[in-house]
C-alpha cells in the first residue's frame, strides 16, 4: 500500500455489510455455542471437530487438516483432542501414510454422539440462519461465505457434505 495513497474508506452500504458480518462472526458462534452446552454437552469447537470428522472419508483426518478448518492451532486442537478422547469420541494415532502426521480418528462412540446431537444442531442453525431467508438468499450466502473464505485463506478445502451425515 502507498503510503502516500488517501485511504479507500468503505462506502456506507460496504460499512453496513461490514457490521452485519462482523457482528455475525460474534454473535452466532456463540449462540451455537450456547445451544450444544445446554442440549448435548459440547462446546461449538468440539462438536465442529466430531462433525468435520464424520464427513471425512474413513471418520478420519490429519490432525493438521482439522486445526486449519477450526483456525485454532495443534496446541489448542491437541487439548481438544484430549478431551474428545477422555470421553472416548476420538482417538490419535500416527499417519500410516507420513510418521510426523497425527490422525484424529471419530470412534464409533463419537459418531453415535454426532447423530445424537445433530438434530438439536441443525434445529438451531435452521432457527438461527436459514428460516429467514428465501432459497436464492441460501445460495448468495454459499456463494459469499466462500470467496470470504478463500480470500482469506486460499488453500483450505472446506467439507462436502455427505448424505449419510447429520449436520
Amino acid at each position: 500500500m502507498d503510503d502516500d495513497a488517501p485511504p479507500r474508506w468503505l462506502t456506507d452500504e460496504q460499512t453496513r455489510a461490514w457490521i452485519a458480518l462482523v457482528s455475525t462472526t460474534v454473535w452466532l458462534p456463540a449462540a451455537l455455542d450456547a445451544q450444544l452446552q445446554r442440549d448435548a454437552g459440547v462446546s461449538f469447537v468440539e462438536y465442529t471437530v466430531l462433525s468435520w470428522l464424520s464427513m471425512r472419508p474413513g471418520r478420519a483426518s490429519r490432525m493438521s487438516e482439522i486445526a486449519a478448518l477450526a483456525n485454532v492451532r495443534l496446541s489448542h486442537l491437541s487439548r481438544i483432542a484430549a478431551r474428545l478422547e477422555g470421553r472416548g469420541w476420538m482417538r490419535r494415532e500416527p499417519d500410516p501414510d507420513d510418521g510426523r502426521a497425527t490422525l484424529a480418528i471419530l470412534t464409533d462412540a463419537g459418531w453415535d454422539k454426532v447423530v445424537a446431537t445433530a438434530p438439536g444442531h441443525v434445529a438451531e442453525v435452521r432457527r438461527l440462519v436459514f428460516d429467514g431467508l428465501t432459497p436464492a438468499q441460501v445460495d448468495q450466502l454459499q456463494q459469499i461465505g466462500t470467496r470470504i473464505v478463500h480470500a482469506a485463506q486460499p488453500d483450505l478445502c472446506l467439507p462436502e457434505p455427505v448424505q449419510d451425515v447429520p449436520g
